[in-house]
C-alpha cells in the first residue's frame, strides 16, 4: 500500500470520526452560522436610535428651529424635556439618555448678535465610542444649521461644501467590515480546536498507540490528521461566506478563488498551531485549555475588535506574527475592495511564512513527542 493510500485510509478514519454522529456535524457547522448571524446583527458599531434629551433655558425661535432639525432625523428620539441644570446628571446617571442638549439663557441673542452662540452637548462616557459616533451626528446638524441661519440672516453663505464617497461601503456600515473579517476568525477558532483535540483524543481514550502499531510513519500521521481539518475548515469558511451573500446580502467584490487561496494557506497554518498543541496536551483538556489560551491573545491582536494603527507600536510589531491579521485583511480585501492575486501578495506572502514554521514544528513535534 503506498503512502498516499494510506494517508488517505486515515483521512477517511477522521472525516468519518467527525462527520458520523448527527450531534458532531451540528457542531461542526451550526455554530459557525449562528456565530455569524449573532455579530451580524450585535456585534455593530451603526447608531440607529440615540435617546437624548434636551435643556432649553432660551425658548426663542433659534433654539426650537435647531430642535427641529434634530427632532427630524430617524437616529434621535427625544426621551425628556429638563427644567434645571441639576436634572442633567440624573438623566445620565440611569441610562435614560446618551446625550443632553443644552441651550443657554442668551443663545439667540449671541447668534443675532454675529457672535459665538454656544450649544452644550452632555455625553455618556462611559461608552466613549458611541457617546463620540453620537455627538459626531449632533455636530452635522449644527453645521446644516449654520449654514441655513447665515444664509436666511444676511451673513456669508458657506462657500466650502463638503461632498463625501466612500468607496468599498457606500452605506457605511459596519456589518460589511465585520462580516467578511469573521469568514477568518470564525473558521481560525473551529479548526484549530478541532485539530488540537485531534491527538489528544486519542491518547485519552487509548487509541492512538494502536494507531502507532501500524504502518503509519510521523508524516503520515499527521498529514492523515491534518487534511480532514483543512476540508472542514474550508467548509466551515463556505458557510459562513454563504451567510454573508444570502442573508445579509453584502456582494463579493472580489474572486471566489482568490480568497479561496488565501483561506487554504491560513487554515493549514492554523492546523499547524493545533497540531502543535495536540502533540504537547496530555488531556484533552489540556488541548482545550490551551487552544483558548492562544485564541483570545490572536483574536485581540488580529485587527478584528480594534484597529490595528490603534495599538501601541510595540504591540503592532508583535501582530506581525499574528496569522489571524493577514487573513482577516485579506478577507476584507478580496471581498469588499475586490483586490487580485496580485495585490494581496502582502498578505499571502506572511500566511506561507507562518505555515513554513507552524508545519514543521508541528512535525518535530509529532516525531518526538508522540512516536
Amino acid at each position: 500500500m503506498s503512502t498516499l493510500q494510506r494517508i488517505l485510509l486515515l483521512c477517511r478514519k477522521e472525516l468519518m470520526l467527525a462527520l458520523k454522529d448527527r450531534r458532531s456535524r451540528m457542531v461542526l457547522i451550526v455554530p459557525a452560522i449562528l456565530q455569524t448571524l449573532v455579530f451580524g446583527y450585535a456585534a455593530t458599531f451603526d447608531l440607529d436610535d440615540v435617546p437624548y434629551a434636551v435643556l432649553d433655558e432660551d425658548h426663542s425661535a433659534a433654539s426650537r428651529e435647531l430642535l427641529a432639525k434634530v427632532r427630524g432625523s430617524p437616529v434621535f428620539h427625544e426621551v425628556a424635556v429638563l427644567d434645571s441644570s441639576r436634572d442633567i446628571g440624573p438623566v445620565i446617571d440611569r441610562q435614560a439618555a446618551l446625550l443632553v442638549l443644552h441651550f443657554s439663557r442668551d443663545f439667540a441673542r449671541q447668534l443675532q448678535a454675529g457672535g459665538r452662540a454656544a450649544l452644550q452637548i452632555v455625553a455618556d462616557g462611559r461608552n466613549a465610542n458611541t457617546a463620540s459616533t453620537a455627538a459626531g451626528y449632533v455636530e452635522s446638524i449644527v453645521a446644516d444649521f449654520n449654514t441655513e441661519w447665515r444664509q436666511a440672516h444676511g451673513g456669508a453663505a458657506t462657500v466650502l461644501q463638503v461632498q463625501s464617497r466612500t468607496w468599498y461601503n457606500p452605506n457605511l456600515q459596519s456589518r460589511w467590515s465585520i462580516i467578511p473579517g469573521l469568514i477568518a476568525a470564525l473558521t481560525m477558532l473551529q479548526t484549530l480546536l478541532l485539530t488540537a483535540l485531534s491527538v489528544a483524543r486519542e491518547r485519552e481514550h487509548g487509541t492512538f498507540d494502536q494507531l502507532l502499531v501500524t504502518p503509519l510513519g510521523p508524516f503520515e500521521i499527521m498529514a492523515g490528521k491534518a487534511l480532514p481539518s483543512v476540508l472542514i475548515g474550508l467548509a466551515q469558511a463556505t458557510a459562513i461566506l454563504l451567510v454573508s451573500l444570502l442573508w445579509f446580502r453584502i456582494p463579493l467584490g472580489g474572486s471566489v478563488l482568490t480568497l479561496y487561496m488565501g483561506l487554504v494557506i491560513f487554515i493549514i497554518a492554523s492546523v499547524g498551531m493545533g497540531l502543535a498543541i495536540s502533540a504537547l496536551a496530555g488531556s484533552m483538556q489540556q488541548a482545550m485549555l490551551s487552544t483558548f489560551v492562544l485564541l483570545i491573545p490572536l483574536m485581540l491582536m488580529s485587527g478584528l475588535i480594534a484597529p490595528i494603527p490603534n495599538m501601541p507600536h510595540a504591540m503592532q510589531y508583535v501582530t506581525l506574527l499574528d496569522p489571524l491579521r493577514y487573513a482577516i485583511e485579506l478577507a476584507q480585501r478580496v471581498y469588499l475592495e475586490g483586490a487580485r492575486s496580485i495585490s494581496i501578495l502582502d498578505d499571502l506572502w506572511p500566511l506561507a511564512a507562518i505555515t513554513a514554521v507552524t508545519m514543521p514544528a508541528a512535525a518535530w513535534l509529532f516525531r518526538h513527542r508522540l512516536i
